[in-house]
């Protein structure tokens, strides 16, 4: 999700994408930096905590105004962040719990974190079809090609979720795509370095997909 180094920090990847994805500015304040350590301490990955960012400014992109930052501050997310944390480590003691529970009975194991969220891509997928029916031959072949297996890591979930929306955004007519696209670009800053940039276009482009196929709970 990030075009940093592979050898930079979780506090340097939460600060890169949530100014990318703000849309301005250089650095955190103090206090949102000391909220990045406490995530840090947290222990998840960070890909969970970009998500609740992602959430949060998608939220706040249609209402902001042109030239305004989508977030005021990284506090703003944090109920958010907050949430996909719990969610992360209820669903890691799920699993850890379920395995002892394999030693001994033949019950059911708990979900991932990434299979919950491939589950609800894929049924916000199948609804999908039954609003867009043009659209249903390619959600069938993501689902039986793209979304076939179930990712094992953060990463790669959403890698196969942005695959899927860029899939589909393909498969509009082309007035269509155009206005996603005119869509993705508007507000779009031209003080950011090269790097946030694109960061910010393929998170607008990735919202204004799921704006305009309705499927904004993903």
């Amino acid at each position: 999700m990030s075009l940093l180094p592979e050898s930079a920090s979780f506090e340097e990847l939460v600060q890169d994408y949530f100014l990318a994805v703000r849309g301005a500015g250089l650095m955190l304040s103090a206090l949102d930096t000391a909220l990045v350590t406490a995530w840090a301490q947290e222990g998840v990955p960070f890909e969970v905590v970009a998500r609740g960012i992602s959430r949060s400014a998608e939220k706040a992109l249609w209402d902001a105004r042109p030239g305004e930052p989508v977030l005021r501050s990284l506090r703003a997310c944090r109920r958010q962040v907050e949430t996909e944390i719990r969610k992360y480590r209820d669903l890691s003691a799920g699993q850890g719990e379920a395995a002892e529970a394999r030693t001994s009975s033949k019950k059911r194991p708990a979900r991932s974190w990434e299979e919950v969220r491939h589950a609800r891509l894929c049924a916000a997928l199948r609804a999908l079809t039954e609003r867009e029916t043009a659209l249903a031959p390619r959600v069938h072949r993501l689902l039986d090609t793209v979304l076939a297996c179930v990712p094992h890591e953060p990463a790669a979930m959403d890698q196969q979720e942005a695959w899927a929306l860029m899939a589909l955004l393909r498969a509009l007519p082309f007035p269509e795509r155009r206005t996603v696209w005119r869509d993705a670009r508007t507000g779009e800053q031209q003080l950011m370095t090269a790097r946030a940039r694109r960061v910010a276009r393929r998170f607008r482009l990735q919202a204004a997909v799921r704006r305009r196929l309705d499927m904004k709970e993903t």
